[in-house]
């Protein structure tokens, strides 16, 4: 908007005012969500991280941030561990999750035949619906072992928790 007015005394003199910005509201986060795999019903959504991507998850989640500074014997535990995680989302609100996973690897270092070397299997709690929740996996796997979790799978329950939630089993194949 341009104002001009004359002032008294004064030779032709031009005043701007300046409209002040509105706020844009941030917009709603896509649902589906973009890049994660539905459930066969349709109702859950899960995603793989990279571990970029878990960087970058973290760094705006402070539960999960929590979750990968825990240490055992004074060293982090996906420095210790092979971990995994998985990002959720549901379209109704869940209760409590289980997250099962496999853990694999080349079975020594001369033989490179893939072989799965045990499960993980973590409870999660509440979330609510339509909100994405990143859950990490630690499996009992020392790192320098070089196995991956993968083969994860997760779900969502409604009903009061059978179990200790959260909670993370390892057990190993052999």
């Amino acid at each position: 908007m341009l104002l001009c007015a004359p002032v008294a005394h004064a030779a032709n003199t031009t005043y701007l005012a300046k409209a002040k910005p509105t706020p844009t509201p941030s917009p709603s986060p896509a649902w589906p969500p973009k890049g994660f795999k539905p459930s066969i019903d349709g109702n859950t959504f899960a995603k793989i991280p990279t571990a970029k991507e878990l960087v970058g998850l973290a760094s705006n989640d402070k539960a999960l941030t929590k979750e990968l500074a825990k240490t055992i014997d004074g060293t982090p535990v996906c420095e210790k561990y092979s971990c995994g995680a998985v990002q959720v989302a549901s379209v109704n609100a869940c209760t409590w999750w289980v997250i099962t996973a496999s853990v694999q690897g080349a079975t020594s270092a001369t033989d490179k035949t893939i072989k799965t070397f045990g499960t993980v299997r973590t409870t999660f709690g509440r979330t609510a619906a339509k909100k994405y929740t990143t859950i990490l996996i630690v499996s009992g796997e020392p790192i320098e072992l070089g196995h991956s979790v993968s083969n994860i799978k997760a779900i969502c329950r409604t009903g009061v928790a059978t179990e200790k939630v959260p909670e993370t089993t390892y057990s190993s194949a052999s």
